[in-house]
């Protein structure tokens, strides 16, 4: 066995098509989209590019055929984490046959380069990107088709990482909520029930779904939001109007306008919370084979139109601070199923939301608070070099 850089087109190629010959018996796997994976290691399309770096490999058998992959990156905007204790890089998009000695060989790897960049430990499998995409090791929910930009791996990848000596960094869940009437108020808490309830019918607050001829508007109250609800908690800068305005263009064309609520207070509207939902877009992606070209666009279209997706997926949810607690929570993630959902004809039986660390109490508390169960669960796993040194979990929000 041995490793080799991806440098070449033909290696670009190998590295798409490994999985896909991987998972070909597997049903429940849904191949991502080429462009997607191929995005995060384009300089011209990866912005995390300007401030880090990043290398993937193959790993070949003696008769040089591929029997894994791996990718690792150093993103100096984290790197120095004031969460972590020493310099962190990542390793990702990990791929390999049932082999351990293969798999232990693409550790290495990973963990060689890195090491001689200065890091002191690697998380993984993560991405070089966002957490909203290819975050974190399936252990739980093989049962289950991934959503989009969600990692669907091998049950032997487990042990592969925890024998090598990763240390779960942090849990990942992936609630699963009934938007059916009689499903969800047979599952919901009713002391949040009544919150809601009494939110719903305060005239003090309006609910509304956004509109996609006044989505500057909305951007600017999603930033708004944004910006007091989620950005120090996440340590990222604030949410400008434009770039707000930027991720609803990119929404747009699979945007269902009555998913995605907004709540606001008082006579002059002040915005106060959000909550935005697709329809799962892998319900629709899985038949054009990871390939958007005309005919996979064909393909989308079509499904799309025709064979709509039962299934919404819960994007991200906000309330600003002064007014949690306070049964607006509830409220905005009932707006959809009162106000839609339970009044007409609808496609949406169910909805995942997107995943949330274990580490953010307050949201798993209310997640099954309104009736969520955990449907899927990821890990993110660390391995710290220096196998002396105290392994710290990520710390509570």
């Amino acid at each position: 066995m041995h490793v080799i850089e991806v440098t070449s087109p033909a290696h670009r190629s190998e590295f798409i098509q490994f999985p896909v010959r991987l998972y070909q018996n597997d049903t429940h796997w849904i191949r991502p989209l080429d462009a997607d994976i191929e995005n995060v290691f384009d300089p011209t399309k990866n912005k995390l590019f300007e401030q880090g770096e990043c290398i993937r490999w193959l790993l070949l058998d003696d008769r040089q055929q591929t029997i894994g992959r791996v990718a690792a990156f150093i993103n100096h905007k984290t790197v120095n984490d004031k969460k972590n204790d020493q310099p962190t890089g990542g390793m990702g998009f990990f791929e390999c046959i049932d082999n351990q000695q293969a798999a232990f060989l693409l550790f290495d790897t990973c963990r060689n380069w890195l090491a001689g960049r200065g890091m002191e430990a690697m998380d993984g499998p993560i991405n070089f990107g966002d957490r909203d995409r290819w975050w974190g090791l399936l252990v739980e929910g093989f049962q289950y088709e991934p959503n989009y930009g969600m990692p669907y791996t091998k049950p032997y990848y487990v042990p592969f990482f925890e024998q090598y000596g990763f240390q779960t960094y942090f849990e990942q869940h992936t609630f699963f909520l009934p938007i059916e009437k009689d499903r969800v108020l047979a599952g919901m808490n009713p002391a949040v029930l009544d919150r809601a309830d009494r939110i719903l019918n305060d005239p003090a607050f309006s609910f509304e779904h956004i509109r996609k001829n006044q989505l500057e508007k909305f951007a600017g109250d999603f930033a708004t939001i944004y910006n007091k609800a989620w950005t120090k908690i996440l340590g990222t800068p604030d949410m400008s109007n434009e770039k707000a305005l930027k991720l609803m263009k990119q929404m747009k064309p699979v945007m269902d306008e009555t998913l995605v609520w907004f709540g606001y207070h008082g006579p002059e509207k002040q915005p106060v919370a959000f909550f935005v939902m697709l329809p799962e877009l892998n319900q629709y992606f899985k038949y054009v084979n990871g390939k958007m070209n005309l005919w996979g666009k064909l393909k989308f279209l079509y499904h799309k139109t025709f064979r709509t997706t039962r299934k919404a997926f819960g994007v991200i949810f906000g309330v600003i601070p002064e007014f949690q607690g306070k049964g607006v929570e509830s409220a905005i993630a009932l707006s959809y199923p009162t106000r839609v959902g339970w009044n007409s004809q609808h496609p949406y039986k169910d909805l995942e939301l997107n995943w949330i660390g274990d580490f953010n109490v307050k949201m798993i508390r209310f997640s099954k608070m309104l009736g969520g169960v955990v449907g899927k669960r990821h890990i993110t796993y660390r391995f710290l070099f220096d196998r002396t040194k105290e392994f710290k979990r990520h710390p509570i929000i």
